[in-house]
Protein backbone atom coordinates (compact mmCIF):
# COMPACT_ATOMS: atom_id res chain seq x y z
CA UNK A 1 0.00 0.00 0.00
CA UNK A 2 2.74 2.44 0.92
CA UNK A 3 4.70 1.58 -2.22
CA UNK A 4 1.63 2.37 -4.34
CA UNK A 5 1.23 5.75 -2.65
CA UNK A 6 4.94 6.44 -3.00
CA UNK A 7 4.86 5.59 -6.70
CA UNK A 8 1.75 7.73 -7.13
CA UNK A 9 3.43 10.73 -5.49
CA UNK A 10 6.51 10.27 -7.66
CA UNK A 11 4.37 10.04 -10.78
CA UNK A 12 2.42 13.15 -9.81
CA UNK A 13 5.66 15.05 -9.31
CA UNK A 14 6.91 14.00 -12.72
CA UNK A 15 3.56 14.82 -14.35
CA UNK A 16 3.39 18.33 -12.91
CA UNK A 17 7.08 19.05 -13.44
CA UNK A 18 7.13 17.96 -17.07
CA UNK A 19 3.84 19.73 -17.77
CA UNK A 20 5.18 23.05 -16.51
CA UNK A 21 8.51 22.52 -18.25
CA UNK A 22 6.79 21.80 -21.55
CA UNK A 23 4.41 24.70 -21.12
CA UNK A 24 7.22 27.12 -20.32
CA UNK A 25 9.35 26.03 -23.25
CA UNK A 26 6.37 26.02 -25.60
CA UNK A 27 5.18 29.47 -24.59
CA UNK A 28 8.73 30.80 -24.85
CA UNK A 29 9.10 29.52 -28.40
CA UNK A 30 5.62 30.80 -29.23
CA UNK A 31 6.47 34.25 -27.87
CA UNK A 32 9.66 34.44 -29.91
CA UNK A 33 7.79 33.49 -33.08
CA UNK A 34 5.13 36.10 -32.34
CA UNK A 35 7.81 38.74 -31.93
CA UNK A 36 9.33 37.68 -35.25
CA UNK A 37 5.95 37.74 -37.00
CA UNK A 38 5.01 41.18 -35.65
CA UNK A 39 8.50 42.50 -36.42
CA UNK A 40 8.26 41.37 -40.03
CA UNK A 41 4.66 42.40 -40.62
CA UNK A 42 3.48 44.99 -38.06
CA UNK A 43 0.07 45.57 -39.64
CA UNK A 44 -1.06 42.04 -38.74
CA UNK A 45 -0.36 42.55 -35.03
CA UNK A 46 -4.03 42.32 -34.00
CA UNK A 47 -4.63 39.05 -35.81
CA UNK A 48 -1.45 37.47 -34.50
CA UNK A 49 -2.14 38.52 -30.91
CA UNK A 50 -5.72 37.23 -31.16
CA UNK A 51 -4.54 33.83 -32.41
CA UNK A 52 -1.88 33.61 -29.72
CA UNK A 53 -4.37 34.43 -26.98
CA UNK A 54 -6.63 31.61 -28.18
CA UNK A 55 -3.66 29.21 -28.02
CA UNK A 56 -2.72 30.44 -24.54
CA UNK A 57 -6.29 29.98 -23.29
CA UNK A 58 -6.47 26.44 -24.67
CA UNK A 59 -3.12 25.67 -23.05
CA UNK A 60 -4.36 27.00 -19.72
CA UNK A 61 -7.49 24.85 -19.95
CA UNK A 62 -5.36 21.79 -20.65
CA UNK A 63 -3.24 22.55 -17.57
CA UNK A 64 -6.40 22.83 -15.47
CA UNK A 65 -7.51 19.43 -16.77
CA UNK A 66 -4.10 18.08 -15.80
CA UNK A 67 -4.59 19.40 -12.26
CA UNK A 68 -8.00 17.72 -12.14
CA UNK A 69 -6.34 14.44 -13.14
CA UNK A 70 -3.67 14.92 -10.48
CA UNK A 71 -6.32 15.56 -7.82
CA UNK A 72 -8.11 12.38 -8.87
CA UNK A 73 -4.85 10.49 -8.45
CA UNK A 74 -4.24 12.08 -5.05
CA UNK A 75 -7.63 11.66 -3.43
CA UNK A 76 -9.44 8.93 -5.39
CA UNK A 77 -6.56 6.67 -6.36
CA UNK A 78 -7.98 3.49 -7.92
CA UNK A 79 -4.76 1.58 -7.22
CA UNK A 80 -5.13 1.73 -3.44
CA UNK A 81 -8.49 -0.04 -3.28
Amino acid sequence: MESVLSATMTAIGWIIGLAFLGTGIGLGILGSKVAEAVGRNPETKGDVIHAIMVVAIVLTLLLLLLFAFVLVLLFFNPLTA
